[in-house]
């Protein structure tokens, strides 16, 4: 895992020396992504400059150590992520007669890139990446992702130059960086607690989207001056999987369906265990944490170290189970009780870790797991995105009750919805996330709105933002989703084509590379995505049980007594804290003066939704939170606003 960043400017006419400094001070600020080594490299002549920082995992040698040039010398390539299936791509390369000085996967892709062409060589590798590459023959440079967002990459135009970077910290360092709030972004972050790709919390700089390469033709906009002469190639599209299964349903029996899971998943955790470096796992008793670490275990001849974070508050605490499972298993594990005060301590710097505004509190223990895996390995598995593929979460099935309900309501107008807040007021105490889906199902035309109002942190953005137009994203427009009949395999794919990459995605890749510790995502591998989307609903959801098949793998490892639970997630009370412990820090932070000074925010707004929330009228944590992860990333970051 590793830090990149570049820059290129139009009419460059900064020396060799400022373009180092520049490239090296772009380096240090995401130095926490690769503590191990830096290195840069310049071309003066066309103003080009990269910039790498590494995290050493495979081929500790300096023969791994990036910038790299390729044998034939037309390829400079900086990257982060790991390409796991590069063994097997090595063995096809040498034997078509190619020379290797090390066993690096980056030396691997350059020599791919020599032989087959980039787009070929990006087709056939398995692996999350963000990977800069520039052509000295064509004079191109490519900015390629891998397919499900794993690994980030911002990039925009500054002034004239062309910047980008793993992450906004880096790009923030360049003397043409403008820094101006993007106040529509800003909306959509209002409304997701995250800011949805390609957008950004800043005015013209974008996050590339997951299975794209965007090729930068250098010539034709020295020649033609069109900063925006740029390519974009879909190499890989989840939506396109998406409507293409659903024509295309796996046909074989439950049975069969478990067992080619089951391979497929032995077959990803193998290629994702090869490290030169300590490895472990994420467990935190749960599904899929659990699944993954079973798998790892079998292929391990050795205990696999996994950890775990508790919390004395039984409500949120999982920690016990992750232990028996861990002991069952045969793991090395280790546990870590966070007390509530080192856990609101962390709080005030968590904004730091992030690029631009996050408001998911889960963003706290994943960072405090991320923090005690660091002390031990250098990669971590982890069980994430079982809930996307397989048909986890408990809001899925509760949508679908309530909107048959809902539907069978001959007349969904204006009294009848009227009617629907005052018996949902009655029903629930008058919490406000109630009554509000209540209001949503009555005037829904489909799961969809239903879906989108649920997942609406404040539903009103434009009237918190001053001034703001929300843009229009997969989850609000109809032509950005998949073309298909089936509801439930719809609202899996709008989380796995927005939440899973904008939000628990950059969760843990912020969080653990803050701790400089690799973090990778079997169920992630393209080849079992592709599968689970094959899949009919009958098999993800199945005896009343979500995630059926991975429940059936896990099965054969743990005793289903140790998995059969209620889920708690991985949170935090922070809607008490806020009441209480964090009280004086909410109000300071969330100080009337000072937002208005800022010109971005509805003060009015904010202090009805502090007052309420405080007085223990409504529960507005969710807001609240968004709001305060902002405000103390605005301060943290100094960053612009733009009346």
């Amino acid at each position: 895992m590793c830090g990149i960043a570049g820059f290129f400017t139009v009419n460059n006419k900064r020396i060799k020396d400022e373009m180092v400094e520049i490239a090296n001070r772009m380096a240090d600020a995401i130095e926490h992504r690769g503590p191990d080594n830096g290195g840069v490299w310049i071309s003066e002549d066309v103003g080009l400059a990269f910039a790498h920082r590494r995290l050493s995992v495979i081929d500790l040698s300096i023969t791994g150590n990036q910038p790299m040039h390729s044998e034939n010398g037309q390829y400079v390539i900086i990257f982060n992520g790991e390409v796991y299936n590069h063994p097997e791509m090595r063995q096809e390369l040498l034997s078509c007669g190619k020379v290797f000085r090390g066993h690096s996967d980056t030396e691997v892709l350059l020599a791919g890139f020599e032989k087959w062409g980039v787009e070929q060589t990006i087709r056939k590798c398995v692996g999350m990446f963000a990977i800069a590459l520039w052509d000295v023959n064509c004079r191109n440079i490519y900015l390629i992702r891998d397919r499900m967002g794993e690994k980030p990459l911002y990039y925009g135009w500054q002034k004239d130059t062309f910047i980008f970077a793993s992450e906004l910290k880096a790009i923030r360092r360049h003397p043409d960086f403008e820094g101006d709030i993007d106040r529509d972004s800003l909306a959509l972050y209002f409304r997701h607690h995250y800011i949805p790709g390609p957008y950004s919390i800043y005015k013209g700089v974008y996050k590339l989207e997951p299975g794209m390469i965007l090729k930068i033709p250098m010539s034709k906009i020295l020649e033609k001056g069109n900063t925006r002469n740029w390519q974009r190639l879909k190499y890989w599209s989840l939506k396109e999987i998406v409507e293409d299964t659903e024509s295309n349903k796996y046909n074989g029996s439950a049975v069969d369906a478990v067992n080619t899971l089951e391979a497929l998943l032995l077959k990803s955790i193998q290629g994702q265990m090869i490290a030169d470096v300590p490895l472990g796992a994420f467990l935190s008793g749960g599904i899929d944490s659990s699944t993954i670490v079973a798998l790892m275990q079998r292929l391990s001849s050795r205990p696999i170290q996994t950890f775990c974070i508790g919390f004395r508050e039984h409500d949120y605490d999982e920690a016990t189970y992750a232990k028996k499972i861990a002991e069952h298993l045969g793991c090395q594990h280790t546990e870590l009780y966070v007390t509530p005060q080192q856990t609101k301590d962390l709080i005030p710097s968590i904004p730091r870790l992030y690029d631009e505004p996050f408001g998911d509190p889960s963003q706290i223990p994943t960072f405090l797991v991320s923090q005690l895996a660091r002390k031990y390995v250098t990669v971590s598995l982890s069980g994430d995105a079982g809930d996307e593929l397989f048909y986890g979460y408990k809001v899925y099935g509760l949508l679908f009750k309530r909107w048959k309900i809902a539907r069978r309501i001959p007349i969904r107008n204006t009294l009848i919805q009227d009617c629907a807040v005052k018996l949902a007021r009655w029903l629930f105490d008058a919490d406000p996330k109630q009554v509000d889906v209540a209001r949503s199902l009555m005037a829904a035309e489909s799961p969809i709105d239903v879906y989108r109002s649920m997942n609406s942190v404040c539903p009103n953005p434009c009237e918190l933002v001053l001034g703001s137009h929300e843009p229009g994203t997969v989850l609000s427009r109809d032509e950005l989703r998949p073309n298909i009949a089936s509801e439930e395999d719809m609202i899996m794919a709008l989380d796995a084509l927005s939440y899973l990459p904008d939000d628990i995605l950059v969760k843990v890749d912020r969080a653990a590379m803050a701790c400089s510790l690799e973090t990778r995502i079997p169920l992630l591998d393209h080849r079992i995505v592709e599968f689970a989307f094959r899949l009919p609903f009958r098999l993800k959801y199945r005896h009343s049980k979500t995630k059926w098949p991975l429940r059936q793998i896990a099965y054969k490892y743990i005793p289903s007594e140790l998995i059969e639970r209620p889920k708690k997630g991985f949170g935090i009370p922070i809607g008490k804290w806020l009441r209480d412990e964090l009280r004086g820090w909410v109000y300071d932070v969330l100080d009337k003066r000072r937002i208005g000074e800022d010109g971005l925010l509805n003060t009015y707004m904010i202090h009805r939704y502090v007052s309420e929330h405080m007085q223990g009228w409504k529960d507005h944590t969710e807001v609240l939170w968004s709001l305060l992860m902002f405000q103390c990333w605005l301060r943290c970051e100094g960053a612009r606003c733009q009346a």
